[in-house]
């Protein structure tokens, strides 16, 4: 007689489980954040979650909810800014496909060095993580950042990663967006701005809540020379007009 087959064990059966719905749940999550992520190429994002969450701040602190935002599509904002932008916060832009390598690797051996902390996210990087994601520093959202990151780089163009950028980016307490700054700090539209005034608006990213373009430091001003110095340097950046 052939001998008897082995019944599965109660743990191979619960590991088989345990892998069926793994393998459910990760199929459900890039179906949801691909669809996500295409949805938004042709939707305005209507909130983020540093939006909310800077909300509830102000309300612990016994402020007014305060959420300034006003959207402007890329053809509408200035092309100064647009250039500021990429000429202050990432400057290979136009050329890579989310990631610098060059920059990072400069800022990990100046973070190395014991130099002030500084990143090397590009603006592939900062929409996806303003975008998609929670605010913080954790080698788990980093990975979902860079996930996003190549998810855009691949399902958006350049000019409406940039458009999204100038548009969630905070730009001061509860203040989110080009066109909403401008209309604060200088009553005056993002839709026409100075190439000085651009690279004001565009020195204060790095910490919007520390830092106004109303009040520039000597700091934000030297940072604003090196931004209009960039500008002259990159030159015309051959963007797509939106059609």
């Amino acid at each position: 007689m052939p001998p008897a087959k082995r019944k599965p064990t109660k743990s191979k059966n619960r590991f088989k489980n345990i892998l069926r719905i793994t393998r459910k749940l990760a199929l459900w999550y890039f179906a949801v954040t691909i669809i996500w992520v295409i949805l938004y190429r042709f939707v305005n994002p209507p909130l983020t979650w540093l939006m909310v969450q800077r909300g509830f701040e102000r309300k612990f602190d016994g402020k007014e909810w305060k959420l300034e935002k006003d959207w402007r599509s890329f053809d509408e904002l200035s092309n100064n800014l647009k250039y500021a932008a990429v000429a202050g916060e990432d400057a290979n832009f136009m050329k890579h496909y989310g990631f610098d390598m060059k920059s990072i690797q400069k800022a990990y051996a100046k973070n190395k060095a014991g130099k002030p902390i500084r990143g090397g996210s590009t603006i592939s990087q900062q929409t996806a993580k303003n975008v998609f994601l929670w605010p913080g520093r954790s080698y788990i959202r980093k990975a979902f950042e860079a996930y996003f990151t190549l998810l855009i780089e691949l399902l958006w163009s350049k000019e409406r990663i940039l458009e999204v950028y100038l548009n969630v980016a905070e730009m001061g307490d509860g203040i989110y967006g080009a066109e909403a700054a401008m209309q604060e700090y200088f009553n005056k539209a993002a839709t026409r701005l100075t190439k000085r005034r651009a690279a004001l608006l565009i020195a204060v990213l790095p910490n919007p809540r520390k830092w106004t373009p109303a009040k520039p430091t000597p700091y934000i001003y030297y940072k604003q020379q090196l931004i209009l110095r960039n500008m002259r340097t990159i030159g015309k950046i051959p963007f797509k007009q939106h059609q």
